[in-house]
C-alpha cells in the first residue's frame, strides 16, 4: 500500500523535546508552518504528573514508565571492535526518554553553562600541554564556536527555564559564592540559589577549609513562583524528593509541559502529532535534499510528510540512526578514521565516594533533582595537568535529590549483602550517609563511534544502533585523581567509613547518567564533521540535528543547557537567515 501523503509544510521536527518546542515556538512566533512528530504518547502535567500517582518510585525510577521500551527499540553494545555487540535488554546506565517532553520530562534540572576552554579542547589543551599529553588516539575537537557565541542564547535558556542558582562571573567580575570559574554572565540568574541540605553545608565547610570554591548547583527547579520569558507562569520547587525519572506536579521543574507547551498548544501554523514513529528522511534523486520524512501512524500505516526543512530533535542516540537510516553523511570508520556520521561518540565518566557517619542523621528522603553543592576546582582545565598525563576532568559534588526508598540503601565495606546483619545496616545508615561524587567529562577516541547493527533489528525490521564505547587514559587517570581529592575531603569531615568508586570498563549494568554525546559533531570541517555549527547537514543542506549528539566530545557538566542554548542560537538563524534554506 503506498504511504498516505500529508500537506507540505515550512519544517517538520522528528521528536517533541526540549530542542522541538523551543524551534517549534520560535518558527511559528515567525510565521512559519510546522509539523512535530512524536512516536510516543501524548503527557501534560495535569493529569499526567498529579500526586499521588506521580510519587510512584516502582512505576516511575524501577519500571521506567516515562522511557523507551527496550523490546521495541533498543541498541547494541560492545567495549570494542573485537567483541559481539549485544542487545541492551533493559535501560540502566542511561534512560531514553520517549512521549512528549522527551528527556527533558524525567531529568533533574541541572543546566550548566561549558567552561570557556570546553569550547576549544583541543587546541587550548594542544597549546598547553602538547600532543603527547592528548595522545594519538583522542580525536577531542574544538568547537568551532566560542563560550561568547553561546552566552546570549545560554542566557535565554535560563530565563525560559526559571533556572535558580548565583552568577560567580559576572561581566568578568568574580562573585563570592558563585562559580568563580564559570566564563563571564551579562546578567544573575532569574532565581536565586536553591537551598543548602546539611550534606551540602559540611561538604561546603570542607571545601572552604581545603581552599576550594563551593557554590549551589545552577537548577531548572524554581525556587519561586516564576512567569518566564514566554509569560508562562512556573511553580515553586517544594523539595519533594521526586524529580530525577518523575514529571513534576509542582510545574517548578523546567520542561517542555511547564515552560513552553502552555502557548505552544494554541499557536496558529503548529501541529504536533504523537504515535508517529518517523521512520527515514526521505531523498531526492540528487540525494542533496530532503523531501520530507516517513513515519508510522498509531494505525501502523506509512504516512509521508513532505517538508521543505527536516529538522532531527529526537534524543541524541536516536538523531544518529535516523541519520544513519536515511543516508545522510558518510558513515565513520574506525579503521581508516574517515566519514562523519557515528564518529566521537562520548559519554560521562562518575568517580564517588559514600560517606558514613554514627553522630550526624541527614533528611536524605528530602531533595530536589539539582539541590546539590560543588567545586569546579577540578574541572576541565581549572587545574594545571602538568604531569598529571591527562586533560579534562568534572566538576564535584554533594547532591541530595530525594532517597528513595527501593532504589537508596548504601551500607558500608563488609556488610552482608542480605539478611537481618544487611536489613540493620540499611535501616541505620539510610540517613547517615551522602555521597560525593564527580561527573567526569570524557574524550573522544578514535575507536569509539556508533554505526547500524548488522545483526539485530528493531520491531519494524530496521537495523539497532550499535555502541562501541569504553573509557580511555584520560576519564581512568581523572578517576583515580579525583577519588584521592574525594578521600581527602571524607577524612576532613571525619567520616566513620568512606567506600570510594573509580573507573573500569563500560558496562550498562549500572546507571550511570543518560548525557550520551557526539556521534553527528558539528566543527567548520565537513571533512571531520558531520553538521555546521549551527548543525546544518554537509550533506544535505536542508536537514538540521538539534541535540547533545553534536558535541565533539563531552564536558564535566550535564548537557542540557548547552543544548538548549545551541537550539536558541539555531533558531535565530533560521528566523532571522543567518543560514540559508
Amino acid at each position: 500500500m503506498a504511504a498516505k501523503q500529508m500537506p507540505e509544510v515550512e519544517y517538520v521536527l522528528v521528536g517533541f523535546g526540549w530542542t522541538a518546542g523551543i524551534l517549534a515556538n520560535e518558527l511559528t512566533k515567525a510565521g512559519h508552518s510546522v509539523v512535530a512528530l512524536e512516536r510516543g504518547q501524548f503527557r501534560d502535567t495535569n493529569p499526567d504528573f498529579t500526586v499521588p500517582a506521580m510519587h510512584d518510585e516502582l512505576a516511575y525510577a524501577v519500571r521506567q514508565k516515562l522511557f523507551q521500551d527496550p523490546a521495541r527499540e533498543t541498541v547494541t553494545l560492545r567495549n570494542n571492535v573485537r567483541q559481539d555487540a549485544l542487545p541492551v535488554r533493559n535501560f540502566i546506565a542511561f534512560i531514553p526518554g520517549n512521549g512528549v517532553g522527551g528527556a527533558g520530562t524525567h531529568w533533574n534540572g541541572a543546566t550548566w553553562r561549558f567552561l570557556e576552554t570546553d569550547f576549544q579542547q583541543r587546541s587550548h589543551n594542544l597549546t598547553r600541554y602538547g600532543a603527547a599529553q592528548i595522545g594519538e588516539d583522542c580525536t577531542s575537537a574544538d568547537w568551532g564556536l566560542t563560550y561568547a557565541d553561546l552566552e546570549p542564547y545560554y542566557e535565554r535558556f535560563e530565563y525560559l527555564c526559571g533556572t535558580a542558582g548565583k552568577a560567580g562571573n559576572l561581566n568578568g567580575t568574580k562573585v563570592a559564592g558563585g562559580n568563580v570559574f564559570e566564563g563571564p554572565r551579562k546578567r544573575e540568574y532569574p532565581n536565586p540559589p536553591t537551598k543548602t541540605s546539611y550534606a551540602g553545608s559540611l561538604f561546603r565547610d570542607a571545601a572552604l577549609n581545603a581552599g576550594y570554591h563551593p557554590f549551589q548547583m545552577p537548577a531548572s527547579n524554581s525556587t519561586s513562583l516564576y512567569k518566564n520569558i514566554e509569560g508562562v507562569q512556573m511553580g515553586e520547587c517544594v523539595y519533594c524528593g521526586y524529580c530525577e525519572r518523575f514529571g513534576c506536579e509542582m510545574g517548578a521543574k523546567a520542561s517542555l509541559q511547564s515552560t513552553l507547551w502552555p502557548v505552544l498548544k494554541n499557536r496558529a501554523g503548529f501541529e504536533l502529532r504523537t504515535n508517529a514513529h518517523v521512520l527515514r528522511v526521505e531523498l531526492d534523486s540528487t540525494k542533496k535534499k530532503a523531501t520530507g520524512v516517513t513515519y508510522l501512524d498509531p494505525s501502523g500505516r506509512e504516512v509521508f510528510q513532505p517538508a521543505a526543512n527536516v529538522i532531527l530533535c529526537a534524543f541524541a542516540l536516536n538523531n544518529v540512526r535516523l541519520m544513519l537510516l536515511s543516508g545522510i553523511g558518510t558513515p565513520y570508520d574506525p579503521a581508516t578514521g574517515k566519514g562523519q556520521i557515528g564518529r566521537n561518540y562520548a559519554y560521562q565518566a562518575l568517580t564517588g565516594g559514600t560517606l558514613f557517619f554514627d553522630d550526624k542523621v541527614f533528611n536524605t528522603f528530602m531533595g530536589s533533582g539539582a539541590l546539590g553543592t560543588n567545586i569546579d576546582d577540578f574541572n576541565g582545565d581549572n587545574f594545571d595537568h602538568a604531569g598529571l598525563d591527562y586533560i579534562g576532568g568534572g566538576t564535584l559534588s554533594v547532591g541530595t535529590y530525594g532517597a528513595r526508598p527501593i532504589q537508596f540503601h548504601p551500607t558500608p565495606k563488609g556488610t552482608p549483602r542480605w539478611g537481618g546483619k544487611w536489613k540493620a545496616a540499611v535501616a541505620k545508615y539510610y540517613n547517615r550517609a551522602f555521597s560525593i561524587g564527580t561527573q567526569g567529562g570524557v574524550q573522544a577516541y578514535r575507536g569509539n563511534y556508533l554505526d547500524l547493527d548488522p545483526t539485530y533489528r528493531d520491531i519494524h525490521g530496521q537495523p539497532l544502533l550499535r555502541m562501541t564505547f569504553d573509557f580511555g587514559k584520560h576519564e581512568r587517570k581523572h578517576s583515580q585523581f579525583v577519588s584521592q581529592k574525594i578521600a581527602a575531603l571524607a577524612k576532613a569531615l571525619n567520616a566513620k567509613d568512606v567506600t570510594l568508586s573509580t573507573l573500569s570498563h563500560f558496562t550498562v549494568g549500572v546507571y550511570q547518567t543518560t548525557h550520551t554525546t557526539g556521534g553527528t559533531i558539528l566543527g567548520k570541517d565537513p571533512g571531520t564533521s558531520a553538521v555546521d555549527t549551527y548543525g546544518r547537514s554537509w550533506d544535505v543542506p536542508n536537514v538540521f540535528v538539534t541535540g547533545a549528539n553534536l558535541f565533539p566530545q563531552n564536558a564535566g557538566y550535564n548537557p542540557t543547557g548547552t543544548v538548549g542554548a545551541l537550539t536558541y542560537r539555531l533558531a535565530d538563524a533560521l528566523v532571522n537567515k543567518k543560514v540559508t534554506v
